[in-house]
């Protein structure tokens, strides 16, 4: 049985009150109607994609039915990836994320551990359960750092378009494998996801690859992930060369 924490999250709700019998009479001039609609909730909502999400289908490979367009420094270094992970001795392995490296974007997002999104005024936040990391993307205008710190995680930012949140992310550093079978990368990758909710229960999020140090053309990998309503982010505590849950 899972053992969880609660969190609070308050939410304020707008309650209109009717109007006098004599002004429900009353017309209602053009400009004023045109601003009444123009206002309307249901044209400026943003889409939910408040809760705890769990992926779908679990795969070591991120593009499970082909590989993506390598450069060839690329390929030879995962092609080594790969050997160095079937000869592994069992404490010891060449997986960064094995000895609780951060395992970046996308793969955070795609290691068998619920994560859980929340959305405030002017960011979306994700807490993942896998080693306790936050990402925030923010959705409020704003652009990339000119001088950006390379990181596990990059720098994300946002916006909204239709029913789908658009993420932007870069600023990766090159220490983190994009899968478990050794997809690598370099500290020009930018990822472009495309995140909807396809129904109540089911989310979709498109993954696009642009990295032309590692890759010849950008690529694409798209996950879906379930709503866990009665599940809560448990706690992970990781330190290097120790895992410990």
């Amino acid at each position: 049985m899972r053992r969880y924490f609660v969190a609070a999250l308050l939410v304020t709700a707008a309650v209109a009150l009717p109007l006098p019998s004599f002004a429900q009479s009353a017309p209602v001039s053009g400009p004023a109607k045109s601003r009444a609609a123009n206002s309307s909730p249901a044209k400026s909502a943003k889409p939910d994609f408040s809760g705890v999400w769990f992926i779908d289908e679990y795969h070591r490979n991120l593009l499970p039915k082909e590989d993506p367009p390598f450069q060839p420094w690329a390929e030879a270094l995962f092609q080594q990836r790969q050997q160095e992970s079937a000869n592994r001795t069992p404490d010891h392995g060449p997986d960064p994320a094995e000895r609780c490296i951060p395992p970046g974007i996308p793969r955070e997002m795609l290691q068998p551990f619920p994560w859980e999104i929340v959305q405030a005024r002017d960011r979306v936040i994700m807490i993942f359960e896998y080693q306790s990391l936050v990402r925030q993307i923010f959705t409020d205008g704003r652009g990339h750092p000119k001088d950006l710190e390379p990181t596990y995680m990059g720098n994300a930012t946002g916006k909204f378009e239709g029913d789908a949140l658009v993420i932007d992310t870069v600023g990766f550093n090159d220490k983190t494998w994009l899968d478990p079978m050794g997809l690598p990368h370099s500290d020009a990758m930018h990822v472009t996801e495309r995140i909807r909710r396809v129904d109540h229960n089911t989310l979709v999020d498109e993954y696009t690859i642009d990295d032309p140090k590692a890759y010849t053309k950008p690529w694409k990998a798209q996950r879906t992930f379930q709503l866990k309503p009665d599940w809560q982010i448990q706690e992970y505590v990781c330190a290097e060369n120790n895992n410990v849950k």
